[in-house]
């Protein structure tokens, strides 16, 4: 090595030594530096950054920017607070941020990770849960079109009140009733064919009704006759006689079918057999306008020209032909015609029925008992009715003078939505299989359908939701 070298070598070490030296000086009593054990440095967390720059992801501003234009407001309030005060103050504030509450305006720390949402609750008990827990579940919402869907034409469609010339099919299929004739139109395919045409100048469809599984219709007419047609053969199977006066209603409950007519009867028949009449009821003493059977058989409702409802059961539907001159329930508190009636799908017993331009109201009964449950004013005749076979909704068809659609919320009856469209009274509505659509039959000679309600989808995610919301505001832990 040569001198250069070390003189270069020895000049860089006073250079180095110096400054230590020197904070040597200044420390006297401090440890010498080789004296300090040596320890492995932390690494710095890249999430939590440096400790003296505050997280604006982890901060609130607007909390912050409260918190620092009240501190002067707390100081002249803190004087005359009470300790009372104080204490309530502190609750509230637990209560309502659920442990956050803080009065930092910086923060230096990242925000915890969230638990899983099926452990948010874990360690609170029923009465302490955050703030979240408690609240309902959202609520399904769905748009609600203001306007019919499709309009299809219906000639010749007669404007009477008390007939009933409109059904729909499970498989599809609405049959409407226009003068003399039958026409069937497949919502499918949206084909359309005449099913059948009446015999006679003056004769005319009264009535019409789908049996509940098949492909058979039931056909009433001015001429005192009830027709069973073969839909895929487009062929009569059937005619049956026994009133004295046109058929203005039909109901099916299976094999049987019952009819009521101008002559103030209602006669059962069974169509499988040659000897079809098996029961009349006499309760009635002008047209029998209105006539449903229960979804579990067992009653059946008829309503009148008279303004009275009857509410019958089904002994009177053996084959001894009996007659029957008292109901089950003779129920008089409507005013009018009672022509609109809908038995609830989904809750045993609920009848709806609906009155006529001197009445105007819905009323629901108990058929258990006869008892009247509630009646709404509608301010208009009312001429049909259908429950919503997913919500609790029911749809209600107007004539004088709204001539309008109502959807309401049973058992509230808040309407949710009056639709509009028809220029004449809207006589008959019917439901289509899947449960999303109604179509309504007017006195314009129109058919409008509605996509109003909605389908077991939607019903099913809110049901489903209802029940996570209760299950988790039952957890203990």
């Amino acid at each position: 090595m040569t001198s250069a070298t070390v003189s270069y070598e020895n000049a860089f070490e006073a250079l180095q030594g110096t400054p230590l030296k020197r904070m040597g000086s200044l420390h006297s009593d401090a440890p010498p530096c080789n004296a300090t054990p040596k320890r492995g440095r932390t690494p710095a967390s890249r999430n939590q950054g440096d400790r003296f720059i505050p997280h604006r992801s982890a901060m609130d501003l607007d909390v912050s920017h409260f918190e620092l234009t009240r501190s002067c407001q707390n100081e002249n309030a803190s004087v005359n607070a009470s300790p009372a005060k104080e204490e309530y103050k502190k609750e509230l504030a637990a209560n309502l941020f659920a442990g956050n509450a803080s009065n930092k305006v910086l923060a230096f720390k990242s925000k915890a990770p969230r638990p899983a949402e099926d452990h948010q609750n874990s360690l609170r008990v029923l009465y302490t849960q955050n703030r979240d827990a408690g609240l309902l579940p959202k609520r399904y919402s769905r748009h609600i079109p203001q306007a019919p869907e499709r309009i299809l034409d219906a000639p010749e469609l007669l404007d009477d009140y008390y007939l009933n010339l409109l059904d729909w099919n499970a498989s599809n299929v609405l049959g409407v009733a226009l003068g003399d004739s039958i026409y069937l139109w497949n919502a499918t395919d949206g084909s359309i064919q005449q099913l059948m045409q009446t015999q006679g100048e003056q004769t005319h469809v009264t009535s019409l009704s789908w049996v509940q599984e098949g492909n058979y219709m039931a056909v009433g007419t001015s001429d005192h006759k009830v027709q069973i047609w073969d839909v895929e053969r487009l062929k009569q199977v059937r005619c049956m006689s026994g009133h004295r006066a046109r058929v203005s209603s039909l109901s099916w409950n299976g094999p049987v079918l019952s009819s009521g007519g101008r002559d103030s009867m209602v006669i059962h028949h069974d169509v499988r057999v040659a000897e079809h009449k098996i029961g009349t009821l006499r309760g009635h003493v002008q047209e029998v306008c209105g006539l449903k059977w229960s979804p579990s058989g067992n009653q059946l409702a008829s309503g009148g020209n008279d303004n009275i409802l009857n509410i019958w059961d089904d002994r009177y539907t053996s084959s001894s032909n009996s007659v029957c001159d008292q109901p089950l329930f003779r129920l008089d508190q409507h005013q009018a015609a009672v022509k609109a009636l809908a038995w609830c799908p989904w809750q045993r017993h609920l009848l709806a029925s609906g009155g006529g331009t001197a009445d105007r109201m819905i009323r629901f009964w108990n058929a258990n008992t006869g008892a009247c449950l509630n009646a709404v004013d509608t301010h208009s005749q009312v001429c049909a009715l259908q429950w919503a076979k997913h919500d609790k909704e029911l749809v209600s068809s107007h004539g004088y003078s709204h001539n309008q659609l109502i959807l309401w919320k049973y058992p509230s009856m808040v309407k949710v939505a009056e639709l509009t469209g028809h220029t004449s009274r809207v006589l008959h509505m019917a439901q289509s299989p899947d449960g999303t659509t109604v179509v309504t039959a007017a006195a314009d000679e129109t058919l409008r359908f509605w996509k109003i309600l909605s389908g077991g989808e939607a019903s099913k995610k809110e049901r489903a939701m209802a029940k996570e919301s209760v299950l988790n505001s039952m957890s203990i832990r």
